[in-house]
Protein backbone atom coordinates (compact mmCIF):
# COMPACT_ATOMS: atom_id res chain seq x y z
CA UNK A 1 0.00 0.00 0.00
CA UNK A 2 1.15 3.41 -1.06
CA UNK A 3 0.39 6.19 1.83
CA UNK A 4 2.57 8.85 0.45
CA UNK A 5 2.64 10.82 -3.03
CA UNK A 6 6.46 11.60 -3.56
CA UNK A 7 5.33 14.95 -6.34
CA UNK A 8 6.90 18.11 -5.17
CA UNK A 9 9.17 16.60 -2.55
CA UNK A 10 12.74 17.86 -1.66
CA UNK A 11 15.01 14.63 -2.21
CA UNK A 12 17.73 13.74 0.26
CA UNK A 13 20.36 11.50 -0.78
CA UNK A 14 22.07 9.43 1.98
CA UNK A 15 25.49 7.76 0.73
CA UNK A 16 26.44 4.93 3.08
CA UNK A 17 23.24 3.34 5.10
CA UNK A 18 25.31 2.84 8.12
CA UNK A 19 23.36 3.98 11.98
CA UNK A 20 24.36 7.16 11.86
CA UNK A 21 23.42 8.78 8.56
CA UNK A 22 19.59 6.42 9.19
CA UNK A 23 19.44 8.17 12.43
CA UNK A 24 19.78 11.96 10.43
CA UNK A 25 17.18 10.47 8.06
CA UNK A 26 14.80 9.99 10.26
CA UNK A 27 15.07 13.09 12.09
CA UNK A 28 15.21 15.42 8.81
CA UNK A 29 13.35 12.89 6.30
CA UNK A 30 9.51 12.83 6.76
CA UNK A 31 7.67 15.04 4.01
CA UNK A 32 11.09 13.75 1.89
CA UNK A 33 11.76 11.69 -0.85
CA UNK A 34 14.99 9.40 0.63
CA UNK A 35 17.58 8.29 -1.89
CA UNK A 36 19.81 5.73 -0.45
CA UNK A 37 22.70 4.90 -1.72
CA UNK A 38 25.24 1.73 -0.77
CA UNK A 39 27.57 -0.98 -2.55
CA UNK A 40 25.60 -3.78 -0.20
CA UNK A 41 22.00 -4.89 -1.76
CA UNK A 42 21.39 -6.71 1.49
CA UNK A 43 21.75 -3.22 3.47
CA UNK A 44 20.19 -1.06 1.28
CA UNK A 45 17.11 -3.60 1.17
CA UNK A 46 17.01 -3.71 5.21
CA UNK A 47 17.34 0.15 5.57
CA UNK A 48 14.87 0.58 2.93
CA UNK A 49 12.11 -1.39 4.84
CA UNK A 50 12.82 -0.04 8.33
CA UNK A 51 12.30 3.28 6.64
CA UNK A 52 8.88 2.55 5.20
CA UNK A 53 7.85 0.63 7.97
CA UNK A 54 7.56 3.94 9.39
CA UNK A 55 6.08 6.26 6.85
CA UNK A 56 9.12 7.52 4.94
CA UNK A 57 9.29 7.47 1.57
CA UNK A 58 12.32 5.56 0.03
CA UNK A 59 14.03 4.61 -3.22
CA UNK A 60 17.48 2.59 -3.41
CA UNK A 61 20.24 2.69 -6.07
CA UNK A 62 23.60 0.44 -5.24
CA UNK A 63 26.31 3.18 -5.26
CA UNK A 64 30.28 2.12 -5.27
CA UNK A 65 31.49 5.10 -3.47
CA UNK A 66 34.96 4.20 -4.80
CA UNK A 67 34.09 5.12 -8.46
CA UNK A 68 33.14 8.02 -10.14
CA UNK A 69 30.58 6.93 -12.17
CA UNK A 70 28.94 5.34 -9.90
CA UNK A 71 29.02 8.11 -7.92
CA UNK A 72 27.99 10.44 -10.65
CA UNK A 73 25.18 8.39 -11.46
CA UNK A 74 23.55 8.54 -7.53
CA UNK A 75 23.33 12.12 -7.74
CA UNK A 76 21.99 12.33 -11.25
CA UNK A 77 19.57 10.06 -9.94
CA UNK A 78 18.83 12.26 -6.58
CA UNK A 79 18.33 14.74 -9.25
CA UNK A 80 16.09 13.11 -11.44
CA UNK A 81 13.53 12.76 -8.59
CA UNK A 82 12.98 16.03 -7.34
CA UNK A 83 15.09 19.36 -5.87
CA UNK A 84 18.22 17.69 -4.20
CA UNK A 85 17.71 19.87 -0.63
CA UNK A 86 20.44 17.61 1.04
CA UNK A 87 23.45 15.51 1.13
CA UNK A 88 24.71 12.84 3.93
CA UNK A 89 28.29 11.13 3.43
CA UNK A 90 28.93 8.55 6.00
CA UNK A 91 30.14 5.87 3.33
CA UNK A 92 33.86 4.43 4.57
CA UNK A 93 36.27 1.64 5.90
CA UNK A 94 37.78 1.89 9.71
CA UNK A 95 41.44 1.00 9.89
CA UNK A 96 40.64 -2.46 11.59
CA UNK A 97 38.33 -3.29 8.10
CA UNK A 98 40.94 -2.75 5.46
CA UNK A 99 44.24 -1.94 4.40
CA UNK A 100 45.73 1.54 3.50
CA UNK A 101 44.57 1.36 -0.33
CA UNK A 102 41.56 0.45 0.28
CA UNK A 103 40.93 3.59 3.24
CA UNK A 104 42.53 5.78 0.80
CA UNK A 105 40.63 5.22 -2.37
CA UNK A 106 37.14 5.21 -0.42
CA UNK A 107 37.86 7.57 2.59
CA UNK A 108 39.85 9.94 1.19
CA UNK A 109 39.47 9.83 -3.02
CA UNK A 110 35.87 8.77 -2.47
CA UNK A 111 34.82 11.11 -0.37
CA UNK A 112 35.88 14.12 -2.17
CA UNK A 113 34.32 12.55 -5.69
CA UNK A 114 31.12 12.73 -3.94
CA UNK A 115 32.14 16.16 -3.04
CA UNK A 116 32.22 17.09 -6.32
CA UNK A 117 29.46 15.37 -7.86
CA UNK A 118 27.15 16.69 -5.53
CA UNK A 119 27.91 20.45 -5.89
CA UNK A 120 26.05 19.96 -9.52
CA UNK A 121 23.02 18.82 -8.56
CA UNK A 122 22.31 20.30 -4.84
CA UNK A 123 19.58 22.94 -4.97
CA UNK A 124 20.13 26.53 -3.93
CA UNK A 125 19.99 26.97 -0.12
CA UNK A 126 20.71 22.76 0.22
CA UNK A 127 22.79 21.56 2.66
CA UNK A 128 25.55 18.64 2.82
CA UNK A 129 27.08 16.66 5.82
CA UNK A 130 30.60 14.56 5.40
CA UNK A 131 30.54 12.41 8.21
CA UNK A 132 34.58 12.28 9.24
CA UNK A 133 35.69 10.97 12.53
CA UNK A 134 37.79 12.52 15.45
CA UNK A 135 41.07 10.84 13.68
CA UNK A 136 41.20 13.78 11.50
CA UNK A 137 42.70 16.08 14.87
CA UNK A 138 45.06 13.13 15.60
CA UNK A 139 47.89 13.99 13.29
CA UNK A 140 49.43 17.45 13.05
CA UNK A 141 50.11 17.81 9.52
CA UNK A 142 52.76 20.95 7.74
CA UNK A 143 50.33 24.08 6.53
CA UNK A 144 52.21 23.04 3.19
CA UNK A 145 50.77 19.35 3.42
CA UNK A 146 47.32 20.91 4.32
CA UNK A 147 47.25 23.03 1.63
CA UNK A 148 48.28 20.02 -1.21
CA UNK A 149 44.93 18.12 0.49
CA UNK A 150 42.95 20.97 0.32
CA UNK A 151 43.38 21.96 -3.32
CA UNK A 152 45.03 19.16 -5.44
CA UNK A 153 42.45 17.91 -8.00
CA UNK A 154 39.95 14.84 -6.48
CA UNK A 155 41.97 12.15 -9.40
CA UNK A 156 45.55 13.20 -8.17
CA UNK A 157 44.41 13.14 -4.52
CA UNK A 158 46.16 9.62 -4.16
CA UNK A 159 49.86 10.65 -5.75
CA UNK A 160 50.55 13.51 -3.20
CA UNK A 161 54.05 12.64 -1.32
CA UNK A 162 51.57 12.56 1.90
CA UNK A 163 49.76 9.54 0.83
CA UNK A 164 52.05 7.67 -1.15
CA UNK A 165 54.55 7.58 1.75
CA UNK A 166 53.02 8.35 5.89
CA UNK A 167 49.87 6.87 5.08
CA UNK A 168 50.55 3.73 3.29
CA UNK A 169 52.95 2.84 6.49
CA UNK A 170 49.49 1.59 8.22
CA UNK A 171 45.97 1.61 8.14
CA UNK A 172 45.74 4.05 11.02
CA UNK A 173 48.11 6.47 9.15
CA UNK A 174 45.58 6.22 6.18
CA UNK A 175 42.62 6.83 8.19
CA UNK A 176 43.66 10.18 9.86
CA UNK A 177 45.27 11.55 7.19
CA UNK A 178 41.88 10.66 4.88
CA UNK A 179 39.83 12.37 7.71
CA UNK A 180 41.85 15.41 7.92
CA UNK A 181 41.07 15.41 4.29
CA UNK A 182 37.63 15.56 4.74
CA UNK A 183 37.44 18.82 6.62
CA UNK A 184 39.94 20.40 4.50
CA UNK A 185 38.00 19.46 1.29
CA UNK A 186 34.94 20.61 2.51
CA UNK A 187 35.86 23.58 3.77
CA UNK A 188 37.77 24.39 0.35
CA UNK A 189 34.28 23.32 -1.43
CA UNK A 190 32.22 26.03 0.79
CA UNK A 191 34.03 28.85 -0.83
CA UNK A 192 33.82 27.20 -4.47
CA UNK A 193 31.76 24.43 -5.97
CA UNK A 194 29.17 24.64 -2.88
CA UNK A 195 29.36 28.10 -2.73
CA UNK A 196 29.01 28.70 -6.52
CA UNK A 197 25.87 27.11 -5.89
CA UNK A 198 24.76 28.92 -3.22
CA UNK A 199 24.54 25.97 -1.06
CA UNK A 200 26.25 24.81 2.47
CA UNK A 201 28.34 21.64 3.31
CA UNK A 202 30.15 20.99 6.71
CA UNK A 203 31.72 17.74 8.11
CA UNK A 204 30.48 16.25 11.71
CA UNK A 205 33.64 14.40 13.34
CA UNK A 206 32.70 11.37 15.55
CA UNK A 207 34.28 9.96 18.12
CA UNK A 208 33.67 6.89 19.58
CA UNK A 209 30.03 6.22 18.62
CA UNK A 210 28.34 2.39 19.62
CA UNK A 211 27.23 0.40 16.24
CA UNK A 212 28.02 -2.46 14.81
CA UNK A 213 31.04 -1.14 13.11
CA UNK A 214 32.62 0.36 16.61
CA UNK A 215 31.88 -3.52 17.78
CA UNK A 216 34.37 -4.74 15.30
CA UNK A 217 36.89 -1.75 16.56
CA UNK A 218 36.39 -2.53 20.21
CA UNK A 219 37.24 -6.01 19.44
CA UNK A 220 40.30 -5.05 16.95
CA UNK A 221 41.88 -2.46 19.51
CA UNK A 222 41.82 -4.04 22.99
CA UNK A 223 42.18 -1.86 25.74
CA UNK A 224 42.98 0.82 23.76
CA UNK A 225 39.44 2.06 22.85
CA UNK A 226 38.71 1.96 26.77
CA UNK A 227 41.42 3.92 27.85
CA UNK A 228 40.88 6.62 25.33
CA UNK A 229 37.23 6.79 27.02
CA UNK A 230 38.33 6.33 30.70
CA UNK A 231 40.57 9.19 29.88
CA UNK A 232 38.11 11.39 28.43
CA UNK A 233 35.67 13.86 30.20
CA UNK A 234 32.79 12.20 28.91
CA UNK A 235 33.93 9.05 30.49
CA UNK A 236 31.55 7.24 27.73
CA UNK A 237 30.68 6.44 24.23
CA UNK A 238 28.14 8.01 22.16
CA UNK A 239 25.57 7.31 20.39
CA UNK A 240 24.39 7.50 16.48
CA UNK A 241 20.98 9.63 18.30
CA UNK A 242 23.73 12.25 19.44
CA UNK A 243 25.42 12.61 16.26
CA UNK A 244 21.90 13.11 14.56
CA UNK A 245 20.61 15.64 16.66
CA UNK A 246 23.76 17.84 15.57
CA UNK A 247 23.61 16.62 11.34
CA UNK A 248 20.17 17.45 11.95
CA UNK A 249 21.19 20.83 13.10
CA UNK A 250 23.72 21.80 10.36
CA UNK A 251 21.80 20.63 7.89
CA UNK A 252 18.83 23.08 9.02
CA UNK A 253 17.67 26.50 7.87
CA UNK A 254 18.64 27.34 11.64
CA UNK A 255 22.56 26.44 10.47
CA UNK A 256 22.19 28.64 7.48
CA UNK A 257 25.27 30.88 8.56
CA UNK A 258 27.52 28.10 8.84
CA UNK A 259 29.64 26.54 6.25
CA UNK A 260 32.97 24.63 5.61
CA UNK A 261 33.05 24.35 9.43
CA UNK A 262 33.63 20.52 11.45
CA UNK A 263 32.29 20.17 14.35
CA UNK A 264 34.08 17.34 16.81
CA UNK A 265 31.51 15.50 18.79
CA UNK A 266 33.79 12.93 20.86
CA UNK A 267 32.93 13.68 24.21
CA UNK A 268 36.45 14.92 24.92
CA UNK A 269 38.34 12.77 23.65
CA UNK A 270 40.71 15.09 21.36
CA UNK A 271 40.84 17.37 24.18
CA UNK A 272 42.57 14.39 26.37
CA UNK A 273 45.06 13.57 24.01
CA UNK A 274 46.09 17.13 23.33
CA UNK A 275 46.33 17.40 27.22
CA UNK A 276 48.56 14.63 27.73
CA UNK A 277 46.09 12.40 29.15
CA UNK A 278 45.77 10.14 26.88
CA UNK A 279 48.79 8.56 24.52
CA UNK A 280 47.66 7.77 20.91
CA UNK A 281 48.72 4.91 19.88
CA UNK A 282 48.34 5.39 15.76
CA UNK A 283 48.46 1.38 13.86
Amino acid sequence: MNFNSNINMPVIALLGSGSMGTAIIKRIGAGKTILLGDISEKNLKERAQELRSSGYIVETQIVDACERESVRAFAEKAASLGSVKYFIHTAGASPNQAKPEHIIKLDLVGTAIAIDEFAKVITEGGAGLIISSQTGYMMHLTPEVETKLAMTETDKLADLDVVKTTAMTNSGAAYIISKRANHLRVRTAAATTWGDARARINTISPGIIVTPLAYDEFKASGDDYQEMIDSSAARRVGTPEEVAAAGAFLLSDEAGFITGTDLLIDGGVIASIESGRYQLHVR
